[in-house]
């Protein structure tokens, strides 16, 4: 069972996206709160999966939320839905590990298959975010440093770029999942990161991938 918090400061929301996922099998949700202090509060005190975050919300707002609950339970997949593609909000928040940034126009079906793909570990960005997200780093002028990754592990990290699963790349590349899984530990490793989305940040703001 995936154990789902809506964090919305919009009552009529919350409910909407409460109806929505209280008819999917194997998602539950456990609680709704209004601002970012209580999505801290609660993920301080109540185990669950992943955390449907908005970021404009009055007190707490839901930047600095996604900061403290990234920090204090990493373990909390947190899946940004907000009506905010601005590129220097989407850096930021990316910037901080989240699980995925979804905006409010996502249609219910993409929603739902979201949160089961964050709750498999695997990130998740609106098409839009991703083209904002894919030109604002290519287009920084830092100078290229492969961090001693292998020619392999650079493959594996382009796939990641372009938000390849796990099981995707290893079809590609003919290796198990296990031996994608090894190579994954030893870049995020070498690139001092946590995550997928960390690592695709990093490799494309240094242009360890070179982007077609």
């Amino acid at each position: 069972m995936i154990r789902v918090v809506i964090a919305d400061d919009h009552p009529l929301l919350r409910e909407g996206l409460r109806r929505i996922l209280e008819f999917e099998d194997g998602i539950q949700v456990i609680a709704e709160v209004g601002d970012g202090q209580g999505a801290i509060n609660i993920a301080r005190s109540t185990p669950f999966d992943v955390l449907l975050m908005d970021l404009n919300m009055p007190g707490v707002n839901g930047l600095e939320a996604c900061r403290v609950i990234r920090r204090e339970k990493p373990e909390i997949g947190i899946l940004v839905l907000t009506v905010d593609d601005s590129d220097d909000k989407v850096f930021q928040v990316l910037q901080l590990g989240v699980a995925g940034y979804l905006l409010k126009d996502v249609i219910p079906k993409d929603l739902v298959d979201s949160i089961r793909k964050v709750y498999a570990g695997e990130p998740i960005l609106a098409p839009s975010v991703t083209g904002k997200l894919l030109d604002q780093l290519a287009s920084a002028n830092t100078p290229k440093n492969n961090f001693g990754l292998s020619n392999r592990e650079i493959e594996i990290l382009t796939y990641v770029v372009k938000g390849a699963s796990n099981k995707d790349i290893g079809l590609s590349l003919f290796i198990s999942e296990k031996t994608v899984k090894n190579h994954l530990s030893n870049i995020f490793r070498k690139l001092e990161v946590d995550d997928r989305t960390q690592a695709a940040l990093k490799a494309i703001k240094l242009k360890i991938v070179q982007l077609d």
